[in-house]
């Protein structure tokens, strides 16, 4: 994702573009991203949080049998290493 600065006024909030001023401007930097950008990273960002979620979600609320403590273990921690595998996968179209 692109991050770009730009100046914006404090007074009357003009964004590196003539617009009548009140007479208060000060220039302050902004730093902006392209709103699509944002939103598809924010909606792959939502996603890994669903998955990882939902292995949370599993670990809280199991309780194995007195004698699989140690198989019951192994299953939540294949299961949390394919949620982060997913969510380390780039997501299709992002550059």
């Amino acid at each position: 994702m692109e991050v770009i600065e730009i100046w914006q006024c404090i007074g009357c909030g003009r964004i590196e573009a003539p617009q009548p001023c009140i007479g208060v401007c000060r220039d302050r930097k902004r730093r902006v991203v392209d709103a699509g950008e944002a939103e598809a990273a924010l909606a792959d960002a939502t996603r890994k949080l669903e998955r990882y979620a939902a292995v949370l979600r599993q670990i809280a609320g199991t309780t194995p049998h007195a004698d699989a403590h140690a198989r019951h273990w192994a299953a939540l921690q294949q299961r949390a290493r394919e949620a982060l595998d997913e969510g380390a996968a780039p997501v299709s179209g992002a550059a």
